[in-house]
């Protein structure tokens, strides 16, 4: 397999307790070596640019930062300490609350719980967290599996 599938999910939170880091880190990272796999961005306009706007980090700087010093996450979490400008308390449960109450749009989420073979009823997962990770694993699958 020459690109990977990133599978951290944006539910996810390092030590600092910030959702979707460790996704934003594993995205650029295997974007800044070429292997991350084709339809996902190193950092899109999602999720990465709210924890980036969320904590107060410059998105070129990360970006560089990533692609420059390839660091292991507790690296990049310590430079993201060093450069963050809201990493306080208040401002981390305001992120991770957006986070978690995202919800993709009527289309797409139709779309995501149809190519799973899910029906679009009361049981479907409505957050872009979860669906985000049917979709993942569905791209992972179809990647490595068939």
């Amino acid at each position: 397999m020459n690109t990977i599938v990133p599978l951290i999910s944006s539910g996810v939170a390092g030590p600092l307790g910030v959702l979707h880091l460790p996704r934003l880190w594993l995205k650029a990272s295997l974007e800044a070596c070429g292997k991350l796999a084709p339809g996902y961005p190193g950092a899109g306009k999602g999720y990465d640019q709210m924890v980036i706007d969320g904590i107060g980090l410059n998105r070129d700087a990360v970006l560089k930062f990533i692609k420059t010093s390839k660091p292991t996450y507790p690296q990049f979490e310590a430079w993201v300490k060093q450069n963050a400008t809201k990493l306080d308390k208040a401002s981390i449960e305001n992120l991770n609350a957006a986070i978690r109450g995202y919800h993709h749009d009527d289309d797409t989420r139709k779309c995501i719980l149809h190519a799973n073979g899910l029906s679009d009823d009361a049981s479907a997962s409505k957050d872009a967290v979860n669906l985000n990770n049917l979709d993942d694993w569905k791209e992972f699958h179809e990647a490595v599996l068939k």
